[in-house]
């Protein structure tokens, strides 16, 4: 009898350790047929990246990602904000996926690429066969180490003229004029951008933001926290006080037209704090990456403060008050 209830034993937890083992294989089959996960492995991360268009570079950023042995692709185009990506998968040692729709590609385009010591490069094809270059190199980290030191505030806008700002697009310049003291875009013209450039900051800015209008103030020329009166069909992560299309306020901002508003916003590597009208709204959260709009890729560089032009209504602005780390 002894033998015999080992033998039971024995046969019970095998039956009992079958539906995990079947579990396990089936977890390492998914695993293995997302496009050859050890081929997608050194594909994923964050991409910086810059396409070559006939007319100029543009910017674009990727993130690929791996759950339950499903690859997913987030990007964000020329403008816009971070879509999923078409499947992602390797074919003949090339990662392919199709672009995201209004993100500056064609409907249907399919973008290649490989890795070429440790950056990527590729193609995106649209379904005309127009075909566009493009490289990425792993966005940086731009971990936040200890609290900087602060050096003096400077003046960005002196309330008299545009010293200081150029336009991205002089040709519709403008929309842009100074009026008592404060800077008004009235319509849809051109970027206007500090040519000073900035790496960690605290900045400080006034707005009035008109009935259906929007704009945004872009950092480093890469991060635009949404101004806006005119978004309420959008989710809370594209409307007044957002971080465009990543980082949301808690809680959700009055759209009030026409009232004088105030960001004070601090950026430490990527660590992004905003108070609106002295309260904290986003305490100390990571920007992914680029947003659409964004006058490069180039994460690690300086960049500069730049004011949206591009979109519709007026928008006044004072007070523009930059304190740079030292």
């Amino acid at each position: 009898m002894v033998k015999q209830g080992r033998l039971w034993v024995v046969l019970l937890l095998a039956a009992l350790l079958v539906p995990f083992a079947g579990s396990g294989i089936a977890e390492a089959q998914a695993v293995a047929s997302s496009s050859d996960s050890g081929s997608i492995r050194p594909y994923l991360g964050r991409w910086d990246l810059t396409v070559k268009t006939p007319t100029q570079d543009r910017p674009s950023w990727l993130e690929l990602s791996e759950r339950h042995g499903q690859v997913q692709g987030l990007m964000v185009g020329f403008w816009g904000h971070a879509t999923p990506t078409g499947t992602v998968q390797i074919k003949d040692g090339e990662i392919e996926f199709t672009a995201p729709t209004d993100e500056g590609f064609d409907d249907g385009t399919v973008i290649k690429g490989k890795l070429d010591g440790g950056r990527l490069a590729g193609t995106a094809t649209s379904p005309k066969g127009v075909s566009w270059s493009w490289t990425g190199q792993r966005a940086p980290a731009l971990a936040a180490g200890s609290s900087p030191q602060w050096g003096n505030p400077v003046q960005l806008f002196d309330g008299k003229d545009l010293s200081g700002w150029k336009f991205a697009d002089p040709a519709h310049g403008k929309v842009w004029s100074v009026e008592d003291g404060t800077l008004v875009r009235n319509g849809t013209g051109s970027e206007l951008i500090s040519v000073p450039k900035f790496r960690d900051f605290k900045l400080h800015v006034e707005f009035n933001c008109g009935p259906m209008a929007n704009s945004g103030v872009y950092l480093r020329g890469r991060y635009e926290v949404q101004i806006e009166t005119d978004s309420i069909s959008e989710p809370p992560n594209r409307r007044l006080g957002a971080v465009y299309g990543f980082l949301t306020p808690e809680p959700p901002l009055a759209r009030t037209p026409d009232v004088w508003q105030t960001y004070d916003i601090t950026l430490v590597g990527r660590t992004l704090t905003l108070v609106h009208d002295g309260k904290t709204v986003i305490d100390h959260q990571e920007i992914p990456g680029i947003t659409g709009g964004a006058l490069d890729s180039h994460e690690g560089s300086p960049g500069p403060i730049y004011l949206q032009g591009t979109e519709a209504g007026r928008v006044v602005f004072r007070n523009i008050v930059i304190t740079p780390a030292e």
